[in-house]
């Protein structure tokens, strides 16, 4: 395994504060820093291959889970067989895409530009087909930020009849580029931000095809994430009738491809996006402009896994406290400047996968919880939370009698931190619990940094919220605590700006497993607690999920 020195510079530092350091003990000792660092450095191994679902190595993973929890002394948690034992794993039903010779040209009179794929477009499909398929001169629209919210008074598509046409939309929501508007709760994405909405939307609407302006700031990443992560096959869950819930051509396109675009068609690609932000925006569609792609396809139906370990518990064992994060990562993908085509996911999201392992081990170790701990390593997350849906779905144990849940996704490396942001903050009154585990610390809850990016609609505790079950997902934030803070800080942005859905998130010998620990030790009491006590988490009021729970009120026991 080539292990990129992302810490090199931070490790050299440590070794020179390294009095300071060792004075530091751990807030929870039964937490141990090696061997998380042991767990993330074999998940993340070349060997693993990027732990790609549906591939060979989904097999090592499951494999590597099961054991790692029965030796921390959980027992499966799974489907049940027909001799009543339960197996470690959830079977998840998948289509897998496989796009190739991907090519698109737009056009508008006699100007065109080709478009190659991973560089001006990315085009990807979840629509079940087989062989070549191709769209010819569509039509092409600007919808705006193409959301259809009636609860807002917002429509982007009005009247105008967009069937069998190519939408150009923008991401994120109307308020991120002005809060003040407030039509979409301010700075804090919506899920009507999200690039899963847009298609979701798109389809509704019975479009041809979606092609979404990337802009850093707004989708929160670069486009080599785009890139990287939509030019790998892509999965979705096998539906009744796709053809209303997917479209042909699912795309990303640069900003200064819009811009070109626009400006042939007679158009100004910034006037219009100001004009996007008013509720009485109108489509306006391209005169003489038309796109035209096609690609080979190759799709087929799949199996992955969820893995499941379960602790009963003392006294309600059919009441559940749950602990997720996603195993899965990209895999396998096109290869990068080093030579390198593993996306070993370390970050992201071996460490939480790491996490929940030591979790395990914690609550093996302490006396018996009167509720259930549920631990799901979730499949599919990097393809847009599969795995988690599929479980929301079809829930191995009912949703109604599970209180509440913990998720975990890319955890922290770099060390202590002053504060932890709570995603979502807000929503449930798992929020106080969380705080008051966060101050017993001696650190403060900070504003929800993630909330203009949507992080909330990005990983897996999602899926089970919608069903109406209390999650709480959070992180690390605030300054560091400990020199050499210049080091952490640029460590933290490398990542970002250099890592993230790379081929570079690789482990690393120096990683300060110290922040990771007291976040892990927030989740442990705030879980534990829950799970000893016969209070049932809500929803709070003005929560678009607090409905769903409501729902199953009468199936809660408190006594």
């Amino acid at each position: 395994m080539r292990i990129v020195p992302s810490l090199a510079v931070l490790g050299a530092a440590l070794a020179l504060a390294s009095g300071a350091v060792a004075q530091t003990v751990p807030a929870a000792p039964a937490f141990s820093a090696q061997r998380l660092s042991d767990d993330i450095r074999i998940l993340s191994s070349d060997e693993f291959e990027g732990r790609g679902i549906a591939t060979p190595a989904e097999q090592k993973v499951v494999d590597y889970l099961s054991k790692g929890y029965a030796a921390a002394g959980f027992e499966p948690g799974g489907e049940v067989q027909p001799d009543g034992s339960r197996l470690w794993t959830q079977a998840v039903g998948l289509n897998r895409f496989q796009v190739s010779n991907a090519r698109a040209q737009l056009k508008v009179g006699d100007w065109s530009l080709p478009l190659t794929q991973g560089e001006q477009i990315v085009i990807s499909t979840r629509l079940p087909a087989e062989g070549h398929v191709m769209l010819t001169d569509k039509p092409v629209v600007f919808v705006g930020y193409g959301i259809d919210a009636p609860e807002r008074n917002w429509d982007d598509f009005k009247d105008v009849d967009v069937r069998g046409k190519i939408i150009v939309v923008l991401v994120n929501d109307a308020d991120f580029e002005d809060p003040s508007l407030d039509t979409f709760g301010g700075a804090a994405m919506t899920y009507y931000g999200r690039w899963t909405y847009k298609y979701e939307e798109a389809a509704r609407q019975g479009a041809a095809g979606v092609l979404i302006v990337h802009e850093d700031r707004p989708a929160s990443y670069g486009w080599g994430t785009v890139k990287n992560s939509w030019t790998a096959p892509q999965f979705d869950i096998v539906r009744a009738d796709p053809s209303k819930e997917r479209v042909p051509i699912e795309a990303w396109i640069q900003r200064d491809v819009a811009v070109q675009l626009f400006q042939q068609a007679g158009l100004d690609f910034e006037a219009l996006k100001l004009q996007a932000r008013s509720r009485d925006f109108r489509p306006v569609e391209l005169p003489g402009a038309s796109f035209s792609g096609m690609y080979d396809l190759a799709s087929s139906k799949i199996e992955t896994h969820n893995v499941v370990a379960r602790l009963p518990g003392s006294t309600y064992p059919d009441e559940t406290v749950l602990y997720t994060g996603h195993w899965d990562h990209i895999g396998v993908g096109t290869t990068d400047a080093n030579g390198d085509a593993i996306f070993n996911g370390a970050v992201d999201n071996a460490s939480g996968t790491a996490g929940l392992l030591e979790l395990a081990r914690a609550f093996s170790a302490a006396p018996r919880t009167q509720r259930s701990i549920v631990m799901i390593s979730f499949t599919g997350e990097e393809s847009g939370l599969l795995g988690s849906t599929y479980y929301a779905a079809n829930p191995l144990y009912p949703l109604a009698t599970t209180a509440g849940g913990i998720n975990m996704d890319s955890a922290n490396i770099y060390g202590r931190t002053t504060g932890f942001s709570i995603v979502g903050f807000g929503q449930s009154h798992l929020d106080e619990r969380t705080t008051a585990a966060v101050e017993a610390q001696g650190r403060v809850v900070t504003p929800d940094g993630g909330a203009p990016a949507g992080i909330y609609f990005r990983s897996d505790h999602f899926p089970l919220a919608q069903k109406g079950v209390p999650m709480a997902y959070g992180a690390s934030a605030g300054d560091f605590r400990d020199e050499p803070i210049a080091a952490r800080n640029a460590a933290r942005d490398d990542y970002r700006a250099r890592r993230y859905h790379q081929a570079d998130d690789e482990w690393s010998a120096d990683w300060d497993y110290r922040g990771q620990i007291e976040d892990l030790t927030v989740y442990y009491n705030v879980g534990r607690a829950l799970a000893d006590s016969r209070d049932w988490p809500e929803w709070k009021p003005g929560s678009e999920f607090g409905p769903a729970r409501a729902a199953s009120a009468d199936q809660r026991k408190t006594d």
